[in-house]
């Protein structure tokens, strides 16, 4: 019933900019996006999260980016972005979408994406 998509990753250099797109499609009518959120996970560590959105604003998690890393959204295009600023070597890494997503036949599950590769150069 639902299905992720990611693209926008690449190479760039240190100090750039770097937005990455994760499209969703739901089967369901009616839906809701209680959260979207990414997640990084480089090379030898551990994945971790770079930025969440919730529907409600209710939420405490830290955003380890400090700022850098927003997630715009367009509803018309059931898209959820990261837009990544000031990017650094260490914000290298595989970024996975994740989605939270309530439909009347499943209620609110989990949903990742196939995963992006970001590579930050000096």
């Amino acid at each position: 019933q639902v299905e992720l998509v990611e693209s926008g990753g690449g190479l760039v250099q240190a100090g750039g900019s770097l937005r990455l797109a994760c499209s969703y499609t739901v089967t369901s009518s009616w839906f809701i996006l209680n959260i979207a959120g990414w997640h990084r996970q480089a090379p030898g560590q551990q994945r971790e999260m770079v930025a969440r959105y919730t529907k409600d604003g209710r939420t405490g998690d830290v955003d380890p980016s400090k700022g850098r890393f927003t997630i715009p959204t367009d509803n018309a295009k059931n898209t959820v972005y990261l837009q990544m600023n000031s990017l650094k070597p260490e914000d290298t890494g595989v970024y996975y979408c994740n989605t939270n997503i309530w439909t009347p036949a499943t209620e609110s599950r989990d949903y990742w994406g196939q995963g992006t590769q970001v590579t930050v150069s000096s």
